[in-house]
Order: C-alpha cells, then structure tokens, then sequence
C-alpha cells in the first residue's frame, strides 16, 4: 500500500495561465494519463494544486497547498501531510511519459529508505521520487528557515538512490523524466508521442520497459 500524489502547483504563465497537468496528451490529458499510471499501483491518489478548477471531475481528491508560495516543496510537504499511507509517490504533473514499470521499482526498492530518489547524470528528480511521511518535519523546517532547495532534505534523512544504470533498464528513450517546462518542451513531447506511439501508451509500458523486473 502506498499513497500517490501529482504536484499540480498552479497555472503556468509560459502556457497563458493554463495548467500544465491538463495538457491534451493524444485522446486525453497528461494528468489524466497519469491518474491511469499511478492506479496501476495504488487505488489512493491526491493531486496538490493551488486550484483545483482544472482538475474538477478526475475523480481524484484535490487539496489545497498547505502553504502559499512555497513551491514545489510545499507541494510535497502537503502531500506528505494529507497522505494515509507510506511511501509516498510524489509525481510533478508535467511529466508525460513516466510508466508503471519504474514506478513499481521505485516502490519496492527499499522501502527502508525515508526517500527514494533517482538521479541521473543531470542530477536527482525530487518530482518523481517516494518520500515517508517522516519527511514532513524536515520539510516543514527548510520551508520556516527559506530553504526551497529539495535537495536540501537528503543529507538529514535515510536515501536510496537510484542512479543512471538501475534508470537505463527502465528508460531505453531517455523521456522517463522528461518534463514539459515550455511551449517548445510540449511541442517535443508530442512529436515524440507521434513519431513513437508507443510512448504515450501507459498501459503498456510495462511491456517495453522492464516488465519482467
């Protein structure tokens, strides 16, 4: 059992105050995409926006961010806060092509750790990572003290890391992290969807990437 959480934020003034999760994506959205990743691993999901207009109707609860302006590690910090249940799955939503395969190893890892991050040879994805709920308290305090920085939290908590190899078997196409950042960004992930159907089928993902892991 685990929670799962879309750092939804608010609306994205590089996409004219439109919110980034509610993209069309193929025939759907890529927050809804995304719902229908992370339910194939666990049935509880919250999404953390600062409006949850966009998201009325996925059948998803949405909760507010538990503070105002803090960014993406408030966001975090209120899923943790909100969660029912260890670990949590912590997805930022404008991450289209992120499957259930990883996120089941991501799960299972070591479910010791207070946090499982991947980094890559760009460095950690605090936005697609699984935190205890024990992290809230060392969250809370880098947001008191003005330190945005997630990254900031590993040092004082247990980690696992999984790094560019463990990555590899389940990202041959380098898009597992790819995030859409900008107009240009959206434009890539859906040439890359077009060229390559078989990115944009979360359902079976599984199948191309690491399935029998």
């Amino acid at each position: 059992m685990c929670t799962a959480a879309i750092i939804a934020g608010g609306v994205a003034r590089r996409f004219d105050g439109r919110a980034k999760g509610a993209l069309a994506f193929g025939a759907t959205s890529i927050i809804e995409r995304q719902i229908a990743v992370l339910r194939e691993i666990t049935k509880t999901l919250l999404i953390v926006a600062n409006d949850a207009a966009p998201y009325a109707g996925l059948g998803v609860p949405v909760i507010n961010d538990e503070i105002s302006g803090a960014g993406p590690i408030g966001g975090i910090y209120t899923a943790l806060v909100h969660a029912t249940a260890d670990p949590v799955v912590v997805l930022a939503c404008d991450m289209p092509f992120i499957h259930a395969a990883f996120l089941r190893h991501l799960v299972s890892v070591d479910q010791s750790a207070d946090v499982t991050i991947p980094r890559t040879a760009n460095g950690y994805e605090p936005m697609c990572a699984c935190y205890s709920r024990r992290c809230a308290p060392h969250l809370r305090r880098q947001i008191d003290e003005g330190v945005f920085k997630i990254q900031e939290l590993l040092p004082h908590v247990q980690r696992y890391e999984i790094g560019p190899d463990e990555i590899s078997d389940y990202d041959p196409d380098g898009l597992l992290f790819y995030n859409v950042n900008t107009p240009d960004d959206y434009a890539r992930a859906l040439k890359c969807m077009d060229s390559d159907p078989s990115t944009s089928s979360y359902l079976d993902a599984t199948k191309k990437y690491g399935g029998n892991r």
